[in-house]
């Protein structure tokens, strides 16, 4: 099995392949749009601000693709932290800017949710599962999770939430529609539970 990480210039790419290499994936960085042709599953990571994000994503010509190979080809994608935020529509940092659309809401800042404490959300929290997913087969309930963000995903429908996580108030924490996943924290630095998430990911097959 191939995977592809997109490399836009703003991923975590080492510390994604490396853990993905671990579980025997077959791991390549893309450098462009068309390498990811090769690949039978697309890795989306992410550091930094979403309209810079995306904006890198349509200059280099990535957008068109992914949403070929994602909604026409049905390949499985995972996005990570600011990745799991450009699956969104649309997202309210800085002027705005539209999102890759595969999973419908807006991403807002923290306090827009009433999060009264520190921003940005730092560190390990416990993630409650809403339902039960092949994303998070074999992970225990209330499994602590690595997060950095000052965003956070508002998903249109309630049903494409899977995980939950609580700071100061209720906060997406990783979402699915069909073969598309997210995860608003980093699975390759969470130590065991991250590792079963993204090997549960290498073995989602397709309904």
């Amino acid at each position: 099995m191939k995977v592809g990480i997109i490399n836009y210039g703003m991923g975590n790419l080492g510390s994604v392949r490396r853990a993905l290499g671990d579980l025997g994936a077959d791991v390549f960085i893309a450098e462009q749009a068309a390498a990811l042709f090769d690949a039978d599953r697309l890795v989306l990571p992410g550091v930094g601000a979403f309209a810079e994000g995306m904006s890198r994503l349509r200059g280099g010509g990535w957008m068109e693709t992914i949403r070929r190979l994602v909604l026409e080809e049905a390949r499985p994608m995972l996005g990570i932290c600011l990745g799991m935020q450009m699956l969104a529509g649309y997202g309210e940092e800085g002027e705005g800017a539209d999102g890759l659309g595969l999973i419908q809401g807006r991403v807002k800042q923290l306090d827009a949710f009433g999060c009264t404490l520190r921003i940005p959300h730092v560190g390990w929290n416990e993630m409650k599962f809403l339902a039960e997913e092949p994303l998070l087969a074999h992970i225990p309930q209330l499994a602590d999770f690595y997060f950095v963000h000052s965003y956070a995903f508002a998903v249109a429908d309630p049903s494409q939430v899977i995980g939950t996580t609580s700071y100061g108030v209720e906060l997406v924490a990783a979402v699915r529609h069909r073969h598309v996943f997210g995860t608003q924290f980093h699975p390759e630095k969470s130590s065991r539970a991250g590792r079963r998430l993204l090997q549960n990911f290498l073995d989602y097959v397709p309904c």
